[in-house]
């Protein structure tokens, strides 16, 4: 039986069949410990540099400042945790009301142990703006922590224009880069972000390997969250997954080399998918900005069609979602598109499209032939209940 066609990207990517030869490779020849003093631990711990120096360059940061967790829900808890451990007299956090779980969970964490956290609501068209940002933030600001891209609606943030926000104020700003990083181009400096988090799998790399860019003096604002052993220069104790590691810096390097090719074709492809659902899909209504979007994402309100429903019909088919993977055993609906739209409607009807590199014209016509035909049984068996 032939697989669905995957159109699931964000929830994560396939690995790179060049990762994988390169994974390969590091578990023969790189098993050493990269903190053992000795020939074989000296060889890990140069693929360690080596890759350090890949991701390093994929977001233009000196590699120094680049530190590797074991994905970026661990790198966002620590930049949140860490930075409250350090706060002073400081005791305001600034998120937003669509960020992932795994900032808000700390974030709430963090109330409940006399953090104030504030959260900013998103514009009509999904946008955290720097008007709402400039709101919040005031002299008692520990930490500005808001996502470079969204991962259910897929919309980019203005993350650079919350720096001097932020630093005017004497906090620091984070972004969860996660669906960003290796999709569209980031530049630490030009963003002025003090602290970035991200992970390999959303780019075509391995799971359970992500990293951390903090600058020297940003460091020195985050108290660890994993102690014992003093690896990653004290950030992050852990004995170093080198193959993953090995894995990430190779998918860095092809995303640097490839990303606007890349992500300029699968940006037809969903443009291509849009076009043809609005053509015989019915009605659509897109939620986010379609302008300030990542290439791949493609989320959309079907009025009067259950998401869960079509999604199961058509699982032999295409593999998509009505949300984001992490929240996938909830049945409330999504928070994103409730501080969107307010409307649990509207929020129960609407699924996300993830296109990715190796997804082909072919596929998308496939997919959107046959969503329409779900779309239109569904909305005649809601209309014959309703009667």
């Amino acid at each position: 039986m032939s697989s669905p066609i995957y159109l699931d990207h964000h929830a994560t990517t396939p690995v790179d069949p060049r990762v994988i030869d390169a994974i390969v490779a590091a578990l023969h020849e790189n098993f050493g410990n990269a903190a053992s003093h000795h020939e074989i631990g000296a060889r890990a711990y140069a693929a360690v540099q080596t890759a350090r120096s890949s991701v390093a360059a994929l977001i233009a940061a000196d590699p120094e400042d680049v530190f590797f967790t074991s994905g970026a829900t661990e790198a966002n808890n620590l930049v949140l945790w860490g930075a409250a451990a350090r706060r002073g007299e400081r005791r305001v956090l600034i998120t937003s009301e669509i960020e992932h779980p795994s900032v808000l969970e700390p974030a709430a964490a963090l109330a409940a142990d006399g953090v104030v956290v504030r959260r900013v609501l998103p514009d009509t068209a999904g946008m955290i703006t720097v008007d709402r940002v400039d709101e919040l933030v005031r002299d008692d600001t520990f930490l500005v922590s808001v996502m470079l891209a969204n991962n259910e609606i897929g919309t980019i943030n203005p993350v650079g224009d919350y720096a001097q926000l932020a630093h005017e104020r004497g906090a620091l700003l984070h972004s969860d880069a996660t669906q960003a990083v290796g999709h569209v181009p980031v530049d630490v400096a030009m963003i002025d972000v003090d602290v970035l988090s991200f992970s390999a799998h959303k780019l075509y790399g391995p799971k359970g390997i992500g990293a951390i860019y903090a600058h020297r003096k940003a460091r020195q604002r985050l108290a660890p969250r994993m102690l014992g052993g003093g690896h990653e220069r004290g950030l992050r104790s852990g004995t170093l997954n080198v193959p993953a590691i090995v894995g990430f810096g190779i998918a860095a390097d092809i995303a640097r080399r490839e990303m606007g090719e890349t992500e300029r074709r699968i940006a037809a492809l969903r443009d291509l998918l849009l076009e043809l659902l609005l053509a015989t899909a019915g009605e659509i209504v897109v939620n986010g900005s379609l302008e300030h979007r990542l290439p791949g994402n493609l989320n959309v309100a079907l009025p009067g069609v259950d998401a869960e429903a079509l999604v199961v019909r058509l699982k032999d088919i295409v593999s998509f979602s009505t949300g984001a993977a992490c929240s996938s055993a909830k049945v409330e609906p999504s928070h994103v598109l409730m501080a969107l739209a307010g409307d649990d409607e509207h929020a129960y009807s609407s699924v996300r499209f993830g296109v990715g590199r190796s997804n082909t014209e072919e596929q998308i016509r496939a997919v959107a032939d046959a969503v329409a035909v779900e779309v239109r049984l569904l909305r005649q068996m809601s209309s014959r209940r309703r009667r």
